[in-house]
């Protein structure tokens, strides 16, 4: 079932983790993506791991929360050196962590692997929380773009046993291809958005994330199940944003 809800730009923001990964991007583009984040009220700021302590200061009272991802971008690290890396962030000022599995293990089918990596960081994520005082959301990127409907499921399900928070479509830069090596998509889709969904039902977020750079393409992401958006385009997004233009969320369960 959906409901019609007209959305101001605020509440859009609100969904919206305001994401710099570029292994170019230095302290000035992370203070540039800090006070954005602030004007806009944006959720969080996603960085790598070396800003996460520049960004805790830059948004320290503002509401805005620290992301950061760990086993950035292809989940190859091991599962000690990925729950130490979380812990590191968490310890600098991380909120919310974003890890990404090891999807070489899904696509193998050994899930027993993907779920041990998981768990582990979760694990790791929660000791450090608690040591601190504070709460830290884990998101599991599972890289969709390499994955069948199947493997999705049971990645979900494995994130699910873990007690992640989240469970999040893409890093951005898989490079997928296709049989006679054209390039393939390697973003967030409103159908992997729904069956992620519909596997985990609504006692976890789901986030999309990977070529969301306009307003109607976030639109449809929300409209799929998504509960949060990791995007680069967030300014564009809140700017380009028709509050009059209904958006149909899924209604959830009472």
């Amino acid at each position: 079932m959906l409901y019609y809800f007209d959305m101001t730009k605020e509440e859009i923001a609100s969904y919206i983790d305001h994401t710099l990964l570029s292994p170019e991007a230095g302290v000035k583009q992370i203070s540039k993506l800090c006070s954005e984040a602030i004007s806009y009220k944006f959720a969080s700021v996603c960085v790598n791991p070396c800003y996460v302590g520049y960004a805790a200061a830059a948004l320290e009272g503002s509401g805005v929360k620290v992301c950061s991802v760990i086993g950035f971008p292809f989940g190859t690290s091991t599962s000690k050196v990925k729950a130490l890396e979380a812990r590191d962030a968490i310890k600098n000022g991380a909120d919310e962590i974003d890890m990404v599995m090891n999807f070489g293990s899904a696509m193998d089918g050994c899930f027993s692997v993907v779920g041990s990596d998981i768990a582990m960081v979760v694990k790791g994520c929660r000791h450090e929380a608690e040591r601190l005082g504070k709460k830290v959301i884990v998101k599991v990127i599972l890289e969709t773009c390499f994955l069948d409907t199947d493997t999705i499921k049971l990645c979900c399900l494995c994130a699910k046993k873990a007690g992640a928070d989240f469970v999040k479509t893409s890093t951005g830069y898989a490079s997928p291809k296709g049989l006679e090596g054209q390039a393939l998509p390697n973003g967030a889709s409103e159908f992997h958005v729904k069956l992620m969904r519909e596997t985990v039902g609504w006692d976890m977020g789901v986030k999309a994330s990977g070529g969301i750079r306009n307003a109607k393409t976030a639109i449809a992401m929300l409209e799929a199940g998504a509960t949060r958006i990791g995007t680069s385009s967030g300014v564009r997004i809140v700017e380009g944003w028709d509050e009059s233009y209904p958006v149909r969320l899924p209604k959830k369960p009472d």
